[in-house]
């Protein structure tokens, strides 16, 4: 038979069993209160005697937080989504957090319109959210009553706190890579839905949208085109698979090109084992630049150049603005007025209001062979 669970001790058996009132245990297991020192030291060897653990949920509870942030993610298939909440957790952890890191179906009645209704601030004091780009996300489900960061490429309409590294700087760097390096006639692989230029020089979210009009505007400035029979289409797949079909149908079009922007990692490790199988060489030949930098891009028999996708700066940067948020609302809760008084009128300190913001930063290239 399995051994039965040990039966936790509570600290009115501390309480009861050191002689002293529930309060006074309370106050030595917070470090708080007064009293003798021989009191102390007497429901301290009681505490290990007892072998009493103190519920650190509870015990947050009690003081206004809960020491948790959660962290919502459409999926951690993709090796950016898993290394964001690795980071994310690494990160909170620094600052004395934990993580809870859920997922939600995109684009569903279960997805992160649905989270955010549900959001329960007795198990977590705020949520760092990674919007997908196909939820139909209105400025109104952004309004909520907790602390909240948008990470990624969707727009907040200026409703919560967004940290994203600038997409369109990023892709336009990208393609100016290629085009120093001497490379005319650029392919983009991971484009979605219909090429049109007006429209995507227009676009302010999305990461495909945002990295094309980031290619086109850098084209344009240099007195290039790009030509609509290059821009791969692959919908919502951001795969190696997709990457590699799109690339061979470009190859079998006969329309020539000599750079491959893929919008993500794992698209240009695609689109490499396509122009290898066609016997095109990488880098003389075709270039190849992807985005994101994940880890299997160093060790590819060609290995990849790509965009740092500045995790490094992301993830910190988000739990330290949640905090941050989380912070400013117990502050605000600590500085309410008593009944009866207006506002200020309590002689505590007001807190400052915390306007959303717009956190950005640049990206960098990774130089490796797949350029020149």
């Amino acid at each position: 038979m399995p051994e039965a669970k040990p039966r936790r001790v509570t600290l009115r058996e501390v309480a009861e069993t050191a002689g002293v009132s529930l309060k006074t245990a309370s106050n030595v297991i917070n470090g708080s209160g007064r009293m003798t020192p021989e009191t102390r030291a007497k429901v301290e060897r009681v505490i290990r005697d007892l072998g009493y653990r103190v519920n650190v949920a509870a015990r947050n509870l009690s003081r206004d937080h809960t020491g948790f942030i959660t962290l919502a993610v459409p999926s951690l298939t993709p090796p950016y989504l898993a290394e964001l909440a690795n980071r994310t957790i690494d990160a909170a952890r620094a600052r004395g957090y934990a993580v809870y890191v859920t997922t939600y179906a995109e684009g569903s009645a279960k997805g992160a319109r649905d989270l955010l209704q549900k959001f329960n601030s007795t198990v977590s004091d705020g949520m760092i959210l990674s919007m997908s780009e196909v939820e139909t996300i209105a400025p109104e489900d952004l309004d909520v009553d907790f602390p909240l960061v948008v990470v990624g490429a969707r727009t907040t309409w200026g409703k919560a706190d967004h940290v994203t590294p600038d997409d369109v700087a990023a892709a336009a760097t990208a393609a100016g890579y290629l085009y120093d390096r001497g490379s005319t006639r650029l392919a983009v692989v991971g484009a979605r839905g219909a090429y049109d230029e007006t429209v995507l020089l227009n676009a302010i979210e999305g990461n495909a949208q945002l990295r094309m009009r980031g290619i086109i505007e850098e084209s344009r400035r240099r007195g290039l085109t790009l030509d609509p029979r290059l821009i791969g289409a692959t919908s919502q797949d951001w795969t190696i698979g997709a990457g590699a079909r799109v690339t061979q149908r470009l190859i079998d079009s006969g329309v020539p090109f000599d750079g491959v922007v893929a919008l993500n990692d794992q698209l240009a490790i695609g689109a490499i084992a396509a122009l290898r199988a066609a016997g095109i060489a990488i880098p003389g030949q075709v270039q190849v630049i992807g985005f994101d930098n994940i880890e299997e891009a160093e060790y590819l028999q060609i290995p990849l150049t790509t965009m740092d996708s500045r995790l490094d700066w992301t993830a910190p940067t988000a739990v330290d603005r949640i905090l941050t948020r989380i912070d400013a609302r117990r502050a605000a809760a600590g500085s309410a007025a008593p009944a009866g008084h207006g506002p200020g009128e309590s002689g505590r300190p007001q807190s400052p209001v915390i306007l959303p913001e717009l956190l950005t930063t640049e990206s960098r290239v990774i130089p490796r062979a797949s350029t020149r």
